[in-house]
């Protein structure tokens, strides 16, 4: 299940989301010629990843910057396109990349909390990443997200709810992180989770000044900007009534 876009574009320029997008792929481009020198790599990644055993101060930062291949950076990115303009219009430029850098220093630090002793270096703006979701949750409830669905040789597109596809993500994320070893590398569950609810919970303030419940009821869990219509040459989408 892989999101692809969303049906309501931002009302002004996002910026902010541009830039990040631009600065983890010129870092990423940076250092990846040492993908082919893997002591080279490791070294790079003792230097600027987040180790749980022995975190640095500026990792918390650095390592939201770092990706582990192509297709870690590409997913990341990809998930902050979608779901970080229209929070930043909310939140306004400065005030999203605050919120942003937040949301990921946080959940390095729950990480590191949970997973004490692991030397296992931690790479990905995920964390970051996953509290705008957990923002965009809270703000955009039933905003229409398209989601590409892959089984074996079948491809579909369908629409849904944000909410749907972001409780989904975060329950996996809870599940992996029941399973998971953090001595044993692989995906970090507990940054997601944590980013996650950490950027549900940074984004209550703005979500009160809105008006609460009252915002949703005047945007009815919708950015506040009209759909565009959107089409998919040559992939079917099944669409969802709305009652």
């Amino acid at each position: 299940m892989f999101p692809i876009r969303d049906h309501n574009p931002s009302g002004r320029t996002p910026y902010v989301t541009m830039a990040l997008i631009a600065a983890n792929i010129a870092v990423f481009l940076s250092y990846w010629h040492l993908f082919s020198k893997p002591p080279e790599l490791m070294r790079f990644y003792l230097d600027y990843a987040l180790i749980p055993a022995w975190p640095q101060p500026h990792s918390f930062l650095t390592s939201m910057f770092l990706h582990g291949s192509f297709w870690h950076i590409a997913g990341n990115m990809l998930f902050l396109w979608i779901f970080g303009d229209n929070l930043e219009d909310e939140m306004g430029h400065f005030g999203f990349l605050v919120f942003y850098l937040a949301s990921g220093i946080v959940a390095g630090i729950v990480h590191v909390a949970l997973s004490q002793g692991s030397t296992v270096p931690t790479v990905g703006a995920s964390g970051a990443i996953a509290g705008v979701m957990g923002g965009y949750l809270l703000m955009f409830p039933r905003a229409r997200i398209d989601i590409l669905i892959i089984i074996i040789i079948i491809f579909r597109i369908f629409t849904v709810p944000a909410w749907l596809m972001l409780v989904l993500w975060f329950g996996m994320q809870v599940v992996g992180a029941a399973g998971s070893d953090p001595d044993m590398g692989g995906v970090a569950y507990w940054a997601h989770a944590s980013g996650f609810a950490i950027g549900a919970a940074f984004a209550v303030p703005l979500w009160l000044r809105r008006g609460g419940r009252d915002f949703w009821d005047r945007t009815h869990g919708l950015p506040p900007h009209p759909a565009r219509p959107l089409t998919a040459p040559g992939v079917p989408i099944v669409g969802r009534k709305r009652r």
